[in-house]
């Protein structure tokens, strides 16, 4: 896996990539269009930030790469990848209970807040994607 130069991307399969974590300086690509939405991507060495129709998607610090971002309903999934560790934020349901999968194993069982905000850190190891798939209990 390899950084987004072109910061945002809809991949082959439909799925979205974004983020560039070797930037030293905050660029930014808003009016995206995917899906219905207009997608705005904020990224550099020290945070990737993604809004959809002004509103949080996904937050990590330091900045990362997402690969294949997938959402439905009930679940959320993509690759992640950086030069350090990090912890990421994504907006779900509000005060709903997920189970969180790191490359596949169970890392436990999370609550969003009454913002449907969940904060997760991951280990990052610089040129190999983790997988996180995060399912509604």
């Amino acid at each position: 896996m390899a950084v987004i130069s072109e910061l945002i991307r809809i991949e082959e399969d439909g799925t979205l990539s974004f983020g560039d974590y070797t930037l030293p300086k905050k660029t930014k690509k808003g009016d995206f269009a995917y899906n219905g939405a207009s997608y705005k991507i904020k990224t550099f060495k020290e945070i990737t930030k993604l809004e959809r129709d002004g509103m949080f998607v996904y937050e990590s610090v330091p900045g990362t790469a997402v690969e294949h971002l997938q959402r439905s309903e009930d679940e959320v999934s993509f690759s992640v990848e950086g030069a350090n560790d990090a912890e990421f934020t994504l907006e779900l349901e509000p005060q709903t209970e997920y189970d969180l999968f790191i490359d596949g194993k169970k890392s436990g069982t999370y609550k969003t807040n009454l913002g449907g905000k969940l904060s997760v850190g991951v280990e990052l190891d610089e040129g190999t994607p983790v997988k996180v798939d995060v399912k509604k209990v």
